[in-house]
């Protein structure tokens, strides 16, 4: 069966009544970004800022409807918060404390927030700036954790420019056996889910902050993972809406910070850093990677990026310094063609310097977590 149109989506979304039961949403001309590719919608709902949660029921009902479509696999609605007058959305109000929650102290924050169902541990990867092998170090560290006896999911947080399918070749999109949840792919073992999945490889996502937060949210939560070890996020690059919707909706053990050796990468990488703690969330190290080049026909070193430099400011931030990863032109092959070394060549050398990174992230995530179960972030 085929795909609805967007103005089939658009006539059945004038079943639902608007705020106040005033009018229906399409005629009041809340709905904007209407994405539709082989059986699976995405739009949003702009709704002013002061009552984005109290419309909450408003977006459920506007997606049972599209839902319920023939042709529809699966339905992604965000509300999009705007203020007039140009004055910047507000932050979510916290969810419900959990009964028997801290009141007080570092882990407070954490086990305040809703945990992901079946979901013991939250691992992000993230970067201070873009180009530093982010996805591609997100993906082998994933693998890494599955080599140690973890069960493992990998969710890209990347709206913008989702990577992961490539990286793992995973090709298709996932099912909803009961059009709710969303049944995650898979790869390598890996239990995956990205937005390129859900639209194709050249549709520009032109979405507001708050919309890339509701996404988010779904993906994370409204997806069927089972009952995992460690969720991977791939985060995208920078300190923008994806990375503060993470800290301040899920309960993270911490952040790994990923960088490249160079003095202009690292001032970024600190900014992520720094973004972290400021939002109360654990930094568990930094990772320098493209660290070296080794020249496959001569074996003479080159420090293209410089050397050290991430080992440097871990000691000066004092935070652990996790490992260095090469500049290898295997890494980077195999990450294009969808074969990562940690899966292919497990016994490898690139594939060893991996597992150990993952160690000693695990066993900070396991400090941190004191007791609790919880998420860590990556960055690079």
């Amino acid at each position: 069966m085929s795909s609805p149109t967007k103005d089939q989506v658009l006539d059945a979304l004038r079943q639902v009544a608007g705020p106040d039961g005033t009018g229906d949403i399409v005629a009041l001309e809340m709905i904007s970004d209407v994405f539709i590719s082989d059986g699976r919608v995405v739009f949003s709902i702009s709704v002013d800022a002061d009552r984005a949660q109290e419309l909450e029921p408003m977006r459920a009902a506007a997606e049972r409807v599209v839902t319920a479509m023939p042709g529809v696999e699966g339905v992604m609605v965000a509300l999009t918060a705007e203020r007039r007058g140009g004055q910047s959305a507000p932050q979510s109000a916290p969810p419900p404390r959990q009964q028997g929650a801290a009141a007080a102290g570092p882990g407070a924050q954490a086990a305040d927030k809703p945990l992901v169902p079946g979901v013991k541990s939250i691992i992000a990867v993230a970067s201070g700036k873009g180009g530093v092998g982010k996805s591609t170090t997100a993906v082998n560290l994933a693998l890494a954790f599955q080599n140690m006896g973890l069960n493992v999911g990998m969710l890209d947080a990347d709206i913008y420019g989702p990577s992961i399918p490539r990286l793992l070749a995973i090709t298709g999109r996932p099912d909803t056996p009961d059009g709710q949840m969303l049944t995650p792919m898979q790869g390598y073992g890996l239990k995956v889910m990205s937005m390129g999945f859900l639209v194709e490889e050249d549709t520009p996502m032109i979405w507001r902050g708050p919309m890339v937060m509701s996404a988010l949210t779904q993906m994370l939560r409204e997806v069927d993972w089972g009952e995992l070890d460690v969720l991977v996020v791939d985060m995208p690059p920078g300190t923008g809406d994806a990375q503060l919707t993470m800290a301040q909706q899920v309960p993270l053990a911490g952040a790994v910070i990923v960088s490249t050796p160079q003095d202009l990468a690292l001032i970024d990488a600190r900014k992520g850093l720094n973004m972290f703690r400021k939002v109360d969330v654990p930094v568990l190290g930094i990772i320098e990677n493209m660290s070296t080049f080794i020249c496959p026909k001569c074996g003479e070193r080159s420090d293209i990026f410089g050397h050290g430099g991430a080992r440097d400011e871990a000691t000066k931030l004092d935070v652990p310094f996790l490992g260095e990863v090469p500049l290898h032109m295997d890494i980077r092959a195999k990450s294009d063609e969808g074969t990562p070394v940690v899966a292919t060549e497990p016994n490898g050398p690139h594939a060893t310097i991996y597992a150990q990174i993952a160690e000693k992230t695990w066993a900070q995530v396991t400090q941190s977590a004191s007791g609790r179960a919880a998420p860590s972030i990556v960055l690079e």
